[in-house]
């Protein structure tokens, strides 16, 4: 089987889209802000999981990046985590290392928010977010350095942090009913996420299936979802980030299983610059399923 699967492997030509530059001016780094958010939906019951994984970044071929992401999913509970750091020709050209956290709950099997952390520093300056969330709700947010007060900017409005999903635990989707996870089901939805400074939704749709298979970890098939762009709040129109981001329609995300849950994470995502493509991709994608464990009356233990 496994070298029936490697045949199928080594058939696919993965070719990175060819991108028209334009957006001169542009900063790579938005895109890869947004391949890296995604919803949720409700899990199955007593499905719990972890991943383990390491993800190399490349624009136009050349590596700039790497990262390391851990998921937990419990019964009632969820926690994801990943660092990141430049590296090769761009670490020449910035020292941006960063941590992103978040936690949260399932209600009735609804995957609901409860915090989300990011830092990002760059040399001697430090961004960074923090969200309290409850019910879907921003409860609180300490954003350092403040948002500037252009006025320019769309107003980000109590209305407009209702109902919302932070960018980490947006990453993590779930497939509805009770076949195989990792089918076009998974990409219909839209998304309303709010990274602590802008309010955007993004829509999913099935786009194909693919094949993939990681240094280490998974080797099988992935769904691959069309990702567009939709700015809410928050942000500045006249931007050229924004307009490109916004027209972009060659966005994608390439989602494989977490083992022993109904959940999806990004093996693969990708997406154009002005400059080349940028694409983001496991090397190691260690998905292993943690059943519940029940003690002598029946009760679970976590």
């Amino acid at each position: 089987m496994r070298a029936g699967c490697d045949a199928r492997l080594n058939g696919l030509r993965r070719s990175p889209p060819e991108v028209s530059p334009r957006g001169e001016g542009e900063k790579p780094r938005h895109t890869l802000l947004l391949i890296a958010a995604f919803a949720a939906a409700p899990l199955s019951a007593h499905a719990q999981g972890k991943l383990d994984a390491s993800y190399t970044v490349t624009l136009a071929g050349i590596p700039i990046g790497k990262g390391e992401w851990t998921i937990e999913i419990s019964d009632s509970h969820y926690s994801a985590s990943a660092t990141g750091a430049a590296t090769g020709l761009m670490r020449v050209l910035t020292s941006a290392h960063g941590a992103t956290n978040a936690t949260g709950t399932f209600v009735d099997g609804q995957l609901v928010a409860s915090t989300y952390f990011s830092t990002i520093t760059n040399y001697k300056k430090t961004d960074s977010v923090r969200l309290v969330v409850s019910g879907g709700d921003v409860k609180e947010a300490k954003i350092d350095p403040p948002q500037d007060n252009d006025p320019a900017r769309v107003p980000l409005t109590d209305a407009a942090q209702k109902g919302i999903i932070d960018p980490m635990s947006a990453s993590l989707l779930r497939t509805p009913g009770n076949g195989d996870p990792v089918a076009p089901e998974a990409c219909q939805r839209a998304l309303p996420v709010f990274d602590g400074r802008i309010r955007y939704d993004l829509q999913l749709a099935f786009k194909r299936m693919e094949l993939v298979k990681a240094d280490k970890g998974y080797a099988g098939p992935v769904v691959v979802c069309a990702v567009s762009f939709t700015p809410m709040a928050g942000y500045i129109p006249s931007r050229a980030t924004i307009r490109y981001i916004s027209k972009t329609r060659d966005i994608e995300v390439w989602l494989a299983p977490i083992a022993g849950t109904r959940m999806l994470v990004p093996f693969r995502a990708q997406g154009p610059t002005p400059i080349g493509p940028v694409i983001f991709e496991a090397e190691k994608f260690v998905a292993t399923p943690m059943p519940s464990r029940a003690s002598i009356n029946g009760s679970k233990i976590q």
